[in-house]
């Protein structure tokens, strides 16, 4: 008798009929690896003053809420709007002519907290036992709090526009507990807009010509 009591709770299954439900909630906590994709203009080729413009990575952290609709039995759409926290994303520059008491090598910090409202389409595997995968891909659309497209020009910043268009995509897994289900999730996200505001007057900004955004963002679900 003890023996089949442990055998039906090894097969116990949770939250069978969860993926009925035509909708339902979550909540998001997230770590993201963010960086900008840099394309140089032709001024840099020309000029001899910079050598080397090169982007670095920055990390943060993203809360955010859930909502997931049903389409079909392996079809769902689902909207993520989120808050992305810290992470300064940087371009590191070689100079070839420092003038003085400047160092041969400068670094431009660009601090970004971005409100994001990314739309996904799903397509889930079916489900064994208590897990099962899907994977996503879709549109955001981004806000930049800490954009600094309107600050008076100097001689050292780079203007970043404050709003950001781009697609992403991802794989997920489901793991069905007696409460709640937790998803565990990562994207790569690829922004389409040019955030450059060029300036030519701006010598850090005139030897670059398109910026644009780059994340790859690992998220933990834990929906009702």
């Amino acid at each position: 008798m003890g023996l089949l009591q442990y055998s039906y709770a090894q097969k116990q299954l949770y939250r069978m009929h969860r993926e009925d439900q035509l909708y339902y909630f979550g909540i998001t906590l997230g770590y993201n690896s963010s960086y900008l994709q840099v394309n140089k203009s032709n001024l840099f080729t020309q000029s001899d003053s910079i050598l080397l413009a090169e982007p670095g990575s920055s990390g943060g952290i993203a809360m955010g809420l859930l909502a997931t609709g049903r389409l079909g039995e392996h079809f769902q759409i689902r909207a993520n709007p989120q808050l992305i926290i810290g992470g300064a994303r940087s371009i590191r520059y070689e100079l070839g002519s420092a003038r003085v008491g400047e160092g041969s090598t400068q670094i431009q910090r660009l601090p970004s907290t971005l409100v994001s409202f990314p739309f996904q389409l799903k397509f889930n595997s079916d489900r064994i036992g208590n897990f099962r995968t899907y994977i996503l891909g879709g549109l955001k659309y981004d806000i930049d709090l800490s954009s600094n497209s309107t600050a008076r020009n100097a001689d050292d910043i780079i203007k970043l526009k404050r709003n950001d268009f781009g697609f992403e995509g991802g794989i997920g897994f489901n793991f069905y507990l007696p409460f709640v289900t937790i998803s565990p999730e990562i994207k790569i996200s690829y922004g389409l807009t040019n955030l450059h505001q060029t300036d030519a007057a701006l010598k850090y900004s005139n030897v670059l010509d398109k910026i644009q955004s780059r994340m790859i963002l690992f998220s933990i679900h834990i929906e009702d």
